[in-house]
């Protein structure tokens, strides 16, 4: 069976098993209601779709600027989760593995965005971790 460009990608494979934890998060989690659980849902459900079409983009300052909202909406999906932390709504073990899934699709889409546009002008990632 033939496949679709993006679907070959490892980032997207990635974010699809993101979606599938948040969205088991979400179900199993009666607590996320309203307005964070609608952020978080729209934020996750963005990632695969914005590298979906970032794939099919012919120039690779567009395909840039697709994988780079798709990382945004990735860092978004990490704050939901802290900010449901700070909640009470969850516990930082429930969300060890959905932080470390973004994490690893964070690095992805920062070294594809790089590797497609590499003369685009970004932050380091690396500046941003917090103190140990």
């Amino acid at each position: 069976m033939r496949t679709l460009s993006h679907e070959s990608l490892t980032v997207y494979q990635r974010s699809i098993e993101f979606v599938a934890w948040a969205s088991g998060l979400c179900e199993a989690n009666q607590r996320i209601t309203g307005e964070i659980q609608g952020q978080f849902k729209r934020a996750f459900i963005s990632i695969p779709l914005n590298i979906a079409e970032g794939s099919g983009k012919q120039s690779g300052k567009d395909q840039c600027r697709f994988y780079d909202m798709a990382r945004g909406s990735a860092l978004e999906c990490g704050a939901c989760l802290d900010v449901m932390i700070a909640m009470q709504l969850l516990s930082p073990e429930t969300i060890r593995p959905g932080k470390a899934l973004l994490i690893e699709i964070v690095a992805m889409l920062t070294a594809l965005a790089k590797s497609v546009a590499p003369n685009q002008t970004r932050e380091d990632s690396e500046s941003y971790n917090s103190p140990q």
